[in-house]
């Protein structure tokens, strides 16, 4: 099976990166190995949009960089870091968690204060 190959435009729009955040992801080491032509432009692949889908996950959910950098390290070395790679994202799933837990009760907050409001403005006679 042949990879479909995509410009850098297009792997950012496909990735939801912007450019300058593909350059810098290249640049600190999250994105390696992106091919490049013989004038130097690079040329991403369908591997490639599946790495970015990986780290668009572990950004959206608040990985540092730093991590994001040490899982990266950890994948190309190779398939005997896998219990590494586990137990960094293990442990990253437990603060998403968390964070996810305080964001019901946040959000379970605001719904009591927006229907309190909503008694307020009921009861309060309009001209």
């Amino acid at each position: 099976m042949v990879s479909e190959r995509y410009s850098p435009s297009e792997a950012a729009r496909r990735s939801g990166f912007s450019l300058d955040t593909l350059r810098y992801y290249e640049k600190i080491g999250l994105l390696a190995g992106v091919n490049r032509t013989a004038g130097g432009r690079r040329v991403f692949t369908d591997g490639d949009l599946g790495w970015l889908d990986v780290l668009r996950c572990l950004r959206d959910t608040g990985m540092p960089i730093a991590e994001m950098c040490r899982y990266a390290e950890l994948a190309r070395e190779g398939e005997h870091t896998a219990g590494r790679r586990r137990e960094l994202l293990q442990q990253h799933a437990e603060r998403v968690e968390e964070q996810m837990s305080l964001l019901r009760r946040q959000y379970d907050h605001l719904r009591d204060k927006i229907r309190y409001y909503e008694g307020v403005a009921d009861a309060v006679p309009t001209r």
